[in-house]
């Protein structure tokens, strides 16, 4: 267990899930995630040293219910904004490091990339400026991330049993192989 130099508590770890997001203004909250084509938005207000972190599996999408639109970017920026404004945090003091959007399969579309893109935008069009990013690349990230000072730490996941669980959560779903019963059907 670590413990916090200023006050000699432990650091509270909050992992943040795929299609998940987090806030705090606790000085000893640190949230953890891994990304593959992933991204995960980190924002603080370094004045009212509020932040939060988000970790969306694609852009936007069909929103068939509220733990379904969960998973897209369009939905869990909203959300952190939102969390950040209620804890006290100011829209035009909002700072954000983004992490993720690697491209982790070869021959599908570039989801990573998606993924990169959208984050990049939004916060362009939100007038929110990106102060550190670390996107793209072919290698899953580890992030610890800090909310209340906005500092974070990346590194490369190296661990076989971590890189087999991501790539197996964001493998593709199997298209069912076509029967052929030898019938022929004339329009």
């Amino acid at each position: 267990m670590k413990l916090d130099n200023i006050s000699n508590r432990p650091h509270q770890r909050i992992h943040v899930v795929q299609g998940d997001h987090q806030v705090s203004g606790d000085p000893n909250t640190v949230f953890t995630t891994i990304l593959g084509s992933c991204v995960a938005v980190c924002m603080t207000d370094p004045v009212r040293g509020v932040g939060g972190m988000n970790h969306f599996l694609l852009p936007g999408g069909r929103n068939d219910g509220a733990d379904e639109g969960r998973r897209y970017g369009v939905n869990l920026m909203e959300l952190l904004i939102n969390d950040l404004l209620r804890l006290g945090a100011k829209r035009e003091r909002l700072q954000a490091k983004l992490f993720g959007g690697a491209r982790m399969f070869d021959g599908l579309s570039d989801v990573g990339a998606s993924n990169a893109a959208f984050a990049e935008k939004f916060l362009r069009d939100e007038g929110i400026p990106v102060v550190g990013s670390s996107m793209g690349g072919v290698e899953a990230r580890r992030v610890q991330y800090w909310p209340t000072t906005g500092r974070a730490q990346q590194r490369t996941v190296t661990d076989n049993a971590d890189l087999a669980a991501l790539r197996q959560r964001n493998k593709p779903a199997p298209v069912p192989a076509a029967v052929d019963d030898g019938a022929v059907e004339l329009f």
